[in-house]
């Protein structure tokens, strides 16, 4: 991690000086006229809950954001396929997928181009649950048996498949099967028994799990062995975090992967309104969270936290007042 935040500081500070001096012209230049275009996610989801408050925190008086207009998606893989055709001006997307992008690995066919980020916002944590009277104990004990691993288009989707790949038995009969279902299908089929098991990547808690662990008694099944294979073949986008005790009825925490989520935009969105936008985004962060994940915080030093996906210019030049 120390690495990380060393590069990105270098990276700052060798572009910010000229970013803030072709800024110091326009510090007044008015929000364009045309709304940015915001990919989110599906109808109910954290993503589209996150984009609905951004872009009803912009429109209030004195905020002087620029216009969103939200857009309902498939979740992070559609997103960063409409950032790439410009359909959107913006997106939210896991940080793996946009890595993947960034380099044009499966399921891109190519690298997206023009693709910068503005914030690392918050962390998804993987849930792997499992009725806890049936015979699932572990990942690997997976194989065969139909699995709820995330609607098609999704993050989820991403990392069910390299988590499912990862804990694969050698000599096993069969893989598993995964059934592209988003999170509402998803706890339908595994509360009526027509999968094993159901993997989710969001914020803890999840209030659609929380629902279901009334209902029906659940196992979560612990993935952070995981988190090492991972890492060496997808790059540290992937860290060990846990579901505390006490969420879902957990009676102990239980060691997972989180994955971070990138506020993303493309590069020829204007710099100011990407200043104006994340001058918002800190100042409303507690409402734009409120439905996202529980006691998470945003600030800078964690925001700048991109990985291999560069900063927008305008992220940079925020980033640079905020710091001095």
């Amino acid at each position: 991690m120390a690495g990380t935040g060393m590069s990105r500081r270098r990276v700052m500070g060798a572009g910010c000086g000229a970013v803030a001096s072709a800024l110091s012209g326009c510090a007044g230049a008015p929000a364009p006229a045309r709304p940015l275009r915001f990919a989110t996610g599906p109808e109910g989801g954290p993503y589209n809950a996150f984009g609905q408050a951004l872009a009803r925190a912009v429109a209030e008086p004195g905020d002087h954001g620029p216009r969103i207009l939200p857009v309902t998606t498939a979740a992070s893989v559609d997103n960063l396929r409409q950032l790439d055709e410009g359909t959107v001006d913006l997106a939210l997307a896991m940080a793996d997928v946009a890595e993947d992008a960034l380099l044009g690995r499966e399921p891109f066919p190519r690298p997206v181009t023009g693709l910068t980020a503005l914030a690392r916002v918050y962390v998804n944590y993987t849930h792997l649950l499992v009725p806890a009277d049936g015979p699932v104990q572990e990942a690997g004990a997976l194989a065969g048996r139909p699995v709820a691993a995330g609607a098609a288009g999704s993050g989820v989707q991403v990392v069910a498949g390299r988590i499912l790949r990862a804990a694969g038995r050698d000599g096993a009969a069969a893989a598993p099967l995964e059934r592209p279902l988003g999170l509402a299908e998803s706890v339908r089929a595994l509360r009526g028994g027509e999968v094993d098991a159901l993997f989710w990547s969001g914020g803890v808690p999840t209030p659609a799990l929380t629902a279901l662990a009334r209902e029906l008694p659940l196992r979560f099944l612990p993935l952070d062995t995981h988190v090492g294979p991972l890492r060496e073949r997808y790059g540290p986008v992937y860290t060990a975090v846990t579901l505390p005790a006490g969420v879902y009825g957990l009676a102990e925490p239980v060691g997972t992967i989180g994955v971070g989520n990138y506020l993303l935009a493309r590069r020829d969105v204007p710099r100011e309104a990407v200043r104006a936008l994340l001058r918002v985004v800190f100042d409303r962060w507690r409402d734009l969270l409120r439905e996202v994940t529980a006691g998470a915080r945003l600030e800078p030093r964690f925001a700048i936290s991109t990985g291999r996906v560069p900063l927008h210019p305008g992220a940079v030049a925020h980033y640079r007042s905020v710091y001095g």
